[in-house]
């Protein structure tokens, strides 16, 4: 190529200020380049493809549809090869010298008119290829068109103008040669291309060669029809993107056309490695345009809740070149987001519909995920309170059900939800709580994780049914309307103190007790259980007062309200009680303050327990010594 066949031409205005904001902007890895090199490579091989299918190719017919990257290490070059469609002086001029004319986009157009739907094309040639000079300081395109015409070599340092001129001898496609620049050196090595290849291209649907070696060996699998892929193949794909050793407790393959274009191939892992101590895990989902790495390990395209899951989205109508911090606020991410939610959120419910029994093992391992989700995800907390399941008064010890199952045997004229918090099933049952709704038939939920009560308080109700902790102080529960079983204590044949009596006692027990209670009041809830703590703040329980005092966030909360103190004025310690404090008032205090931190431990409260163990000894020599008297 002679001096006189090249010429020098400018680039347009505008291009040179997509140029720089490519260069300085729009990308923040540099390894990104790479990545949109090999996009348009992959571009330029559908395009052929697509073209020999409607015309018979003479020219360079033989040479395979590959991309071979080249690095010279010495001479600090990079050299990324495709035998794709190729360009004219024409579109070469035309594609690298004027933004916004995209042979890609040309296309595309060109084939939807034509309702050619079946191409999958990757990207816009030409403000892609130019985030090449974020490591180039000199790059030369060499091409030649499928049609045989002569070949030409465009070349440009990034500045204000280019060359283009003729370059004979080159088989059909492209070439572009890259200089690095003397900070960029190590793109030269093919251990890092190699890396960036399978980081960002291993996808792609062709070859893709470094120093002759195919480094893109897994296939998408995401792309094809689900009735295509074996298990087998569907597993091995999970080990690869979820860089796991076993097998998936789920895989959940979706595809959709609108409102957008979406491939997903999402999996549950069978381990909860934020349970197992192994810190707080990274979203698991890589987001893909058409096969190209966008974003890895993504926050975006799913909510945090949602970060156990591993896989892959990929969606076409994504930009390519969006960069990473623009993905936040991109109204199509949104979308996509709300979508694949929705989506996964549908997958969970139709398999625990599917295999009850599979769904609480999945539950069990990573329902603490779905609980995050009801406290921080409102656009999504009723479709998440279907997912949610718990131990109830009516399942056997660690069988559980969900809120529709319980809403299902309601009794009639019960208009509320119930639950109560507890450290365990038997803690729970043997607490004063559950009493009258063992008596009255009414079945109640055991929420036994220190999350629940706010999960459900975050819920508020469900299918119309408000949901009501069993420690509010002004609980009222349905009458029964079948015959009372047999209970230890048979109410009905225990006289309770007289009325005059127990309000004396009442007022009494709240002097003794002070501030710490607001007050002292009969209860009508009680069976055996000589007394109980219970909220008059119907919002706040025990068991999320108590979490919030762990986690020192009692005054943001206003923790620290007065509660009601009930008593069982049927019970053989309480009527003992009464007599005591005109006979023995200092031990009939004591058992006042017993009674107390009694309940406040029954509901889950912190006591005092060098007070509560001092008083206990007391308590006991009076035992003692009543005992010896009756000797």
């Amino acid at each position: 190529m002679t001096a006189t066949q090249v010429e020098t031409k400018q680039f347009q205005a505008e291009t040179r200020k997509v140029l720089d904001i490519v260069i300085n902007s729009l990308y923040t890895e540099r390894d990104i380049f790479v990545r949109e090199l090999v996009s348009n490579a992959a571009d330029a091989l559908e395009k052929f493809r697509h073209q020999s299918l409607l015309e018979k190719i003479e020219f360079d017919s033989h040479v395979p549809l590959e991309i071979t990257i080249d690095c010279d290490d010495k001479n600090h070059t990079l050299t990324i090869t495709d035998t794709g469609i190729g360009m004219t002086r024409e579109e070469l001029e035309t594609n690298l010298g004027t933004i916004a004319h995209s042979g890609s986009q040309h296309f595309f157009e060109q084939l939807a008119e034509a309702a050619k739907k079946d191409v999958n094309l990757i990207g816009q040639f030409g403000v892609g290829f130019y985030s090449v000079f974020m490591a180039a300081k000199n790059v030369r395109v060499q091409t030649r068109s499928w049609d045989g015409s002569e070949g030409w070599e465009w070349s440009s340092d990034g500045g204000g103008s280019y060359t283009i001129g003729p370059c004979p001898g080159l088989h059909r496609g492209t070439r572009i040669i890259i200089e690095l620049k003397d900070d960029a050196h190590t793109y030269a090595s093919k251990f890092t291309i190699e890396r960036i290849i399978q980081q960002y291209s291993t996808f792609v649907p062709f070859p893709v060669k470094v120093e002759g070696k195919k480094v893109n060996t897994v296939q998408a699998i995401w792309s094809r029809s689900k009735a295509e892929i074996t298990d087998e193949e569907y597993n091995e794909f999970y080990k690869f993107i979820g860089n796991a050793v076993d097998e998936p407790f789920y895989r959940f393959h979706f595809s959709a056309d609108a409102p957008l274009s979406i491939n997903a191939l999402v999996y549950v892992p069978k381990e909860n490695f934020e349970v197992l101590g192994m810190g707080r895990m990274q979203p698991g989902v890589n987001l893909y345009c058409q096969k190209v790495l966008i974003d890895q390990h993504s926050e975006n395209i799913l909510p945090e809740w949602l970060r156990f899951l591993k896989g892959v989205v990929d969606s076409e109508d994504l930009p390519l070149n969006i960069s990473r911090q623009s993905l936040q606020d991109n109204a199509l991410v949104i979308k996509l987001r709300k979508v694949l939610t929705k989506r996964v959120i549908r997958f969970f419910a139709e398999e625990a519909e599917r295999d009850a029994g599979k769904y609480l093992e999945f539950w069990k391992t990573f329902g603490i995920f779905i609980k995050e989700g009801m406290t921080s995800d409102f656009e999504h907390r009723t479709d998440l309170a279907k997912l949610l399941r718990f131990e109830s008064s009516a399942s056997e010890p660690g069988v559980m059900i969900s809120l529709d199952e319980y809403v299902g045997r309601m009794k009639e004229g019960q208009d509320k939800i119930y639950f109560i918090n507890g450290p365990s099933r038997a803690a729970v049952e043997y607490g004063p709580y559950v009493e009258m709704f063992k008596k009255r038939g009414v079945e109640i939920f055991y929420t036994l994780d220190p999350i629940d009560d706010f999960v459900l308080n975050h819920l508020g109700e469900y299918d119309g049914k408000k949901l009501v902790s069993a420690d509010r102080a002004d609980l009222s529960l349905p009458e029964s309307t079948e015959a009372p079983a047999d209970t230890a204590t048979d109410e009905q044949q225990v006289e309770p103190l007289a009325d005059a009596v127990a309000t004396s006692l009442c007022r009494w027990m709240k002097e003794v007790l002070g501030e710490r209670i607001q007050e002292v009041k009969t209860s009508d809830r009680l069976v055996d259980s000589p007394a109980m703590i219970v909220n008059v703040d119907g919002f706040m329980t025990s068991s999320m007062e108590r979490i919030l005092k762990a986690s020192g966030q009692t005054e943001a909360f206003g923790i620290g309200s007065k509660k009601d103190m009930e008593i069982n004025t049927r019970s053989n310690l309480i009527k003992r009680l009464a007599t005591l404090r005109e006979s023995d008032a200092d031990f009939a205090r004591d058992l006042v303050e017993q009674l107390y931190d009694n309940a406040m431990i029954q509901a889950g409260l912190l006591v005092d327990p060098m007070i509560m163990v001092r008083r206990n000894y007391r308590i006991l020599e009076r035992a003692a010594d009543v005992s010896s008297q009756t000797e």
